[in-house]
């Protein structure tokens, strides 16, 4: 048997896409989806579960892993929740050691969760200190873990040519030669036989200038990079009119940001002719109503974006709004604030958002579904139990029931990483208290 290949036998259902399921077995060889099994595969009994694609966190801020249930940052205007988060960045200090260890805990969190790939919108890089390094401490803590990582770096009220150095000098760091030079500002920028992306993106017009934007992109040209940024969140718009006179997409269309390889997360307050001008720029969006919701910031009319042809994705965004990374139970909690702006958003749909949805968005045709040739990135979802007893749809019951589910098993490219409900690559209660004991020492 190769122990590079797995059958997956038994499986109640196999979602294969947003508009395929079947039965049957799912084969995995060489990190890919086969089309049929050759007889020397490890084979999994499956029965009793569930198998998805590995779901995709489309946005994510990792180091605020170390920064959950801040007092000051609970349900808060957005006004006071920015210089709250930065000042406990401050206090305790941003280095690659603390990006490391929060960027471990988030991915491990992630990947027990049935997250195989994040999108981690990194904003908070205090002059001067070392970013190919917080950089490299976060891309090696999510490779060390087997999950796939998309790094985008942000910005933050940091100096434009500053901002522009650091992305310029990440990319030639952290992608392989055979990655440089891309050209034409939407190719992936993927390195490490696919296991990481680069990205850039200021945090929004209410926070950078259009300095940043314009030099940000250009690093993006010059190494084939995705573009992302945040929109429409109640201190963007508020800001944004103040400021500019002007909404948020109005300047981010002046500024050569609406295009086809930019994503935008939020959206939280756009018009029906805002909704009609991104979906002809061939934009993206993400989700985030685990941060965006019990933080009071707004609903996305994500039925209306959909409906306008724009890709959605589904991110948890970070630790500092939304306190967990759990993707699944904000795909529920998608569902459930669906019904109060609009028809409720059926779990099929945002099921889709979290896999292929986010592919999309990163630009990552081959992640996101189990067609065959996909990347062999597979959840395994156990329905046996009680919280699934009664459950008429098995499928749209890994959204509606257990909200705090864990995937039985992981697969990413090939690799099984979660085995039983455990992390293969580590273990995570050292996770945990490693960055626990880092906390501590930085105490003040």
């Amino acid at each position: 048997m190769s122990e590079h290949a797995f059958r997956l036998v038994g499986a109640t259902a196999i979602v294969v896409d947003g508009a395929t399921e079947r039965i049957g077995d799912l084969v995995i060889r060489n990190g890919r989806i086969a089309a049929d099994a050759t007889g020397d595969e490890v084979e999994v009994d499956v029965s009793g579960c569930v198998i998805t694609p590995g779901l995709v966190n489309a946005h994510h801020h990792l180091l605020q892993s170390a920064f959950r249930t801040i007092p000051a940052t609970r349900g808060v205007p957005m006004s006071a929740w920015l210089p709250a988060m930065a000042a406990e960045y401050a206090r305790v200090g941003v280095d690659p050691e603390l990006a490391g260890a929060a960027a471990a805990v988030g991915v491990a969190e992630g990947l027990l969760s049935g997250v195989t790939t994040v999108a981690d919108h990194h904003l908070s890089w205090p002059s001067g200190s070392d970013t190919v390094g917080i950089a490299t401490a976060t891309a090696d803590a999510a490779l060390a873990l087997g999950g796939r990582l998309a790094f985008v770096r942000g910005a933050a009220r940091d100096d434009p040519q500053e901002a522009a150095a650091s992305a310029e000098a990440i990319a030639v760091a952290l992608l392989d030669a055979s990655d440089q030079p891309r050209t034409g500002g939407g190719a992936a920028g993927v390195a490490r036989g696919g296991m990481l992306q680069l990205a850039v993106g200021p945090a929004g017009v209410h926070s950078d200038p259009r300095e940043t934007f314009e030099l940000l992109g250009q690093v993006a040209a010059r190494h084939g990079l995705r573009r992302r940024t945040q929109a429409n969140e109640q201190v963007d718009v508020a800001i944004a009119l103040e400021r500019y006179g002007r909404r948020p997409l109005d300047l981010l269309e002046e500024w050569g940001w609406l295009g086809a390889d930019v994503t935008l997360a939020h959206l939280c307050d756009v018009t029906s002719d805002e909704i009609e001008r991104l979906a002809a720029a061939g934009i993206t969006a993400t989700h985030a109503p685990g941060c965006d919701v019990p933080m009071g910031w707004g609903v996305a009319r994500v039925a209306d974006l959909q409906a306008a042809g724009i890709t959605v994705g589904l991110g948890t965004s970070g630790g500092g709004s939304n306190d967990a990374g759990h993707l699944l139970a904000d795909a529920r909690l998608a569902m459930q604030v669906s019904g109060l702006i609009g028809a409720q958003l059926p779990a099929r749909t945002v099921l889709a958002m979290t896999t292929e949805g986010g592919a999309i968005g990163l630009g990552r045709p081959e992640l996101g579904h189990l067609r065959p040739g996909a990347a062999a990135d597979v959840a395994v979802w156990d329905v046996s139990g009680v919280a699934d007893a009664g459950v008429a749809d098995p499928v749209a019951g890994l959204l509606w029931a257990s909200p705090g589910r864990r995937p039985r098993d992981v697969f990413v490219a090939g690799r099984r990483v979660v085995d039983r409900g455990r992390l293969t690559t580590a273990d995570e209660h050292d996770i945990a208290g490693a960055l626990r004991t880092l906390l501590a020492s930085r105490a003040s």
